[in-house]
């Protein structure tokens, strides 16, 4: 199957990339990096040097590549959390507006498929695991409400796409190689400076997903009834039990504590809501309609 893959040298790209060319695929993957388009003709990739803003370079890209199948994983995240605030804008930007521009190529070339990235921590607050039914928390804190609104809105667009088979995959936390959360990674870093502490009862409850997981359930995205799918762990988990369990993997001291008041005065309700108030999401629509198995978080099964 030729399969076009946007944001192809991102935290995902690279894995999705090698497990798609692994299966047999013909793959041609998007980036806008040097860098980038080397990592990926090294994994076997053709190459598309090309902006996602540049709609009718975009289209020729797409065109020329034949794809029966568009996945879109295009983000412009930071390097750190710590720096969200700052990029959250940029990355909405490229989401709606350069991600508009694929999809309206992708229908215009006769795509037969589109697989969307979507989030599967930003549901709408309620009792145990949110399934694919419930909606987002579009009416949470200031920035949860726009992330919350941004998924929401890229969920609807492509699954009310004329023409086209929507999936929108809804993935939990990324951990693992290339991710914040890794030895090596941004949040691993500022866990060891105890930046990052545990807010009121830390009853905010986190779906996680192996990088390399969320890989193996985007490629067989490409054949699975479209629709909306969570790819989470089985396990997830609140604050309270992940962050030290995070904090022993890295060789970082256990997290402080901090009530909801102090947090509000020095970090804000954003960060109350992502310590207290995250709903985590069920994974067992993906394991019964294409035998999902994501690993156990592995700080936990330590």
């Amino acid at each position: 199957m030729n399969v076009f893959v946007a944001g192809a040298s991102g935290a995902i790209g690279r894995p999705l990339v090698a497990e798609l060319i692994r299966r047999g695929h013909a793959v041609t993957g998007m980036t806008r990096s040097e860098a980038g388009a080397e990592a990926l003709s090294t994994l076997s990739a053709a190459v598309v040097r090309a902006s996602a803003f540049d709609a009718p370079d975009l289209e020729k890209a797409l065109r020329e590549s034949k794809a029966e199948v568009v996945i879109d994983e295009l983000t412009a995240l930071p390097k750190s959390p710590a720096d969200m605030a700052g990029a959250a804008e940029g990355d909405r930007k490229l989401r709606v507006e350069g991600g508009g521009n694929l999809l309206t190529a992708a229908r215009a070339c006769g795509v037969r498929r589109y697989v969307q990235q979507a989030s599967g921590f930003f549901l709408r607050p309620g009792p145990g695991l949110g399934d694919e039914s419930e909606g987002m928390a579009v009416d949470a804190t200031p920035r949860v409400s726009i992330h919350a609104r941004t998924y929401a809105e890229l969920e609807a667009r492509v699954l009310n796409a004329d023409g086209i088979e929507g999936v929108a995959l809804r993935y939990g936390f990324y951990y693992g190689p290339g991710t914040w959360y890794h030895p090596d990674g941004a949040s691993a870093d500022m866990v060891r400076r105890q930046q990052v502490p545990i807010i009121g009862d830390g009853g905010g409850v986190w779906s996680w997903v192996h990088i390399e997981d969320a890989a193996l359930a985007t490629a067989d995205a490409l054949t699975i009834p479209p629709g909306v799918y969570h790819v989470v762990d089985d396990d997830p988990s609140p604050v309270s039990a992940w962050l030290p369990a995070f904090a022993r993997a890295v060789g970082a001291a256990p997290p402080p504590q901090v009530t909801v008041e102090q947090a509000l005065a020095t970090a804000g309700e954003d960060a109350v809501y992502y310590g207290t108030r995250l709903r985590g999401a069920s994974n067992t629509k993906a394991k019964r309609v294409f035998g999902f198995k994501p690993r156990r978080l592995e700080w936990l099964a330590k």
